[in-house]
C-alpha cells in the first residue's frame, strides 16, 4: 500500500468539478513576502520546476513593478514551457502594455472590491472602479490575452456588487473570475455560501485565491471548489504576504489521498521544489511543515518505532516517496531496543541483547543530556559498550 486514510472520507457525497486548474503564484504573491526577493535565475528555475511538475498555469510576476521584472517574467515566457504564463497588471493600461511586452499568455488583473477599500485605498466609488476595471479588461482582451479578473478583498464586498462586477467582467469577455479572501478572513462555509451565490449568476470559470490568516486557506480552497468554482490559486510552502497562501504540496495532497481527486501533478518532485523555494526565498520550511517538513516521515517514539518498522502505516497516512520525502528514524529518550536495534541493522553492526539494552541506556542518558545523536554520536556509544567487530 502506498497510502492508508479513513474509510469514513468516502461516505459524504462530494461533487468535484470535472477539471480543477491550479495556478501557481510563488513567483509573484510569494515573493511578496516581506524580505523575499527572487533572482531571474531563481525565478527561472522556479518555473521549470513548477513545470515538471506539471503546473497548468505559472503567475510569473508583476512586469511594471520594475526592468529587472520584466526581464525575469519575459525569461520565463521564453523557455517554450508546456504551462501557460500569467502576470499580474493592475487595471492600468501601462501595466497590461508592460505585460504584453513580456509575451505572456495572459494576466490577472485587480481591483479593491470591497467598501473598505474602495474607500481607504482606491478613493473611487462603485460606478468609478466597474468603469475602470471593464476598460482594463477589454483592453487586455482586445489585445487577444486570457483574461482573469481577480476581485481583491472579494470576502469582505457587498455581494450584490460583487455579482455585478463579476457579470460586467463576463458581459466583457473576462475567462475567468477570482475571489481573493484578501485577508484570510472566511471560512470554509462561507466560503461554500458565497461560491453557491455567485455560481447563480455568473457562468464564467471561478477561481479562489485564499490567504491563511487564521490556517484555513487549503480547506477555504478545497470547500470552494466543492461549491462550484474550479480554480485555486497555490504558492510552494505556502509563502506570501503576512501568513502566506493556500500551500501548494499540501493542497494537491490532500486532494490526491484524502479526497481521491488526482489533478496529475508529479507529485514525487514536491520535496525538491519545496527545498528549492526555500533556499531561493531564505525561508526555512518548519520541520512540522505538512508534507515537506523534515518531521514529517521521522520517528523517535519507541512504541510508534516498533509499530514502523512492521509497517510503517501504522503512523503515516502515506509512504514518503510519494512527495519525495525518506523515512528516518530517529533515536532520542523515547527510542526503545528496537529502534536502537534497527539503527545498529543500518550501520552493519550486530551485538548481543545484553550490549543492546546497555546501548539503549546511554542512547537516552546522552539525549537527556542534551546531546543529538546523529551517526557518529550514536557509533561512539556503540564503542563505549565495549563492542567489537568480528
Amino acid at each position: 500500500m502506498q497510502y492508508y486514510i479513513s474509510h469514513y472520507n468516502k461516505e459524504p457525497e462530494l461533487n468535484f468539478p470535472d477539471e480543477i486548474t491550479i495556478y501557481d503564484t510563488t513567483l509573484r504573491d510569494g515573493e511578496q513576502t516581506p524580505g523575499v526577493c527572487f533572482s531571474p535565475e531563481e525565478k527561472l528555475e522556479i518555473a521549470k520546476k513548477l513545470d515538471e511538475i506539471k503546473i497548468k498555469q505559472i503567475e510569473a510576476g508583476f512586469p511594471i513593478v520594475s526592468k529587472k521584472e520584466q526581464e525575469s517574467v519575459k525569461s520565463i515566457t521564453s523557455e517554450g514551457l508546456n504551462a501557460q504564463i500569467l502576470s499580474l497588471a493592475r487595471t492600468k493600461k501601462e501595466d497590461i502594455d508592460a505585460a504584453l511586452d513580456c509575451d505572456v499568455d495572459g494576466v490577472i488583473t485587480f481591483m479593491g472590491t470591497s467598501d473598505i477599500h474602495l474607500e481607504h485605498k482606491m478613493h473611487i466609488g462603485r460606478q468609478e472602479a466597474l468603469n475602470t476595471c471593464m476598460n482594463a479588461i477589454e483592453y487586455a482582451k482586445d489585445h487577444g490575452l486570457f483574461v482573469a479578473f481577480s476581485a481583491e478583498d472579494a470576502t469582505r464586498t457587498d455581494l450584490d456588487f460583487l455579482k455585478r462586477i463579476y457579470n460586467k467582467a463576463e458581459s466583457y469577455g473576462a475567462d475567468r473570475v477570482h475571489i481573493a479572501d484578501t485577508t484570510g478572513a472566511i471560512t470554509p462555509q462561507g466560503i461554500t455560501y458565497l461560491v453557491k451565490e455567485l455560481k447563480k449568476d455568473v457562468n464564467i470559470d471561478i477561481a479562489l485565491h485564499c490567504h491563511n490568516d487564521f490556517g484555513l486557506a487549503v480547506i477555504n480552497s478545497i470547500s470552494g471548489v466543492l461549491a462550484g468554482a474550479n480554480g485555486i490559486s497555490t504558492t510552494v510552502n505556502g509563502i506570501g504576504e503576512r501568513a502566506g497562501n493556500a500551500s501548494l504540496e499540501e493542497l494537491i495532497m490532500s486532494l490526491k489521498l484524502l479526497y481521491g481527486k488526482d489533478l496529475g501533478f508529479k507529485t514525487r518532485h514536491i520535496k525538491e521544489l519545496s527545498e528549492l523555494v526555500s533556499k531561493a526565498s531564505g525561508l526555512p520550511i518548519p520541520y512540522n511543515k505538512p508534507v515537506v517538513g523534515n518531521n514529517v516521515f521521522r520517528h523517535e517514539s519507541g512504541i510508534h518505532v516498533d509499530a514502523v518498522i512492521e509497517e510503517p502505516l501504522c503512523y503515516e497516512p502515506y509512504i514518503p516517496e510519494l512527495v519525495g520525502q525518506k523515512r528516518q528514524l530517529v533515536l532520542g529518550k523515547h527510542s526503545g531496543c528496537r529502534a536502537v536495534r534497527a539503527k545498529l541493522n543500518e550501520c552493519d553492526l550486530d551485538v548481543s541483547d545484553d550490549t543492546l539494552i546497555e546501548i539503549v541506556k546511554k542512547v537516552k542518558k546522552s539525549r537527556e543530556e542534551g546531546t543529538y545523536i546523529n551517526d557518529d554520536v550514536f557509533k561512539q556509544i556503540v564503542k563505549s559498550c565495549n563492542y567489537k567487530k568480528e
